[in-house]
């Protein structure tokens, strides 16, 4: 099969108003399965291409173990997690996720997930970019789901 993620709260691509600016602002429960044999650490990256100034990046996670499956939801918006993950800086200027909040119109919102051969030598507070560039020659596997999300 190869690496999977999925949510059970994103159906038919809807992301509900709970986990958005005009909701609660909580991050969304995700499961993953059918990491790659020899992966050493995952990575999360939530972006919306659709942005009027380019992608908008609204969560970035990393070093997460590989035997953990799943992230409850509203998770904390700590550097460090308890199961040794990273958060990274999202572009709304903070750790840890930041909900949908589009300024007019349907935006759509990856959820991408990595498989690594490596735990990244990345202080907790890394950008996209900066992930980016670490994960580079060290993916074994990647998979994503997207959510779209309108303002009314």
């Amino acid at each position: 099969m190869g690496l999977e993620i999925s949510s059970p709260v994103i159906r038919n691509q809807k992301i509900p108003q709970h986990y958005t600016c005009d909701g609660d602002n909580v991050s969304p429960p995700l499961q993953w399965g059918d990491i790659p044999e020899g992966a050493k650490s995952l990575a999360l990256i939530v972006e919306d291409p659709d942005a009027p100034g380019g992608a908008f990046i609204h969560w970035v996670m990393y070093n997460i173990p590989p035997d953990v499956r799943q992230l409850p939801e509203d998770v904390r918006r700590d550097e460090t997690l308890p199961n040794g993950a990273c958060q990274g800086i999202n572009d709304f200027g903070k750790i840890g996720y930041g909900g949908p909040c589009p300024p007019g119109g349907n935006h759509r919102y990856f959820f991408k997930l990595f498989a690594l051969d490596v735990r990244l030598d990345l202080e907790s507070g890394a950008t996209r970019e900066q992930l980016t560039e670490a994960m580079q020659g060290h993916i074994l596997a990647a998979t994503e789901i997207m959510g779209n999300y309108a303002r009314h």
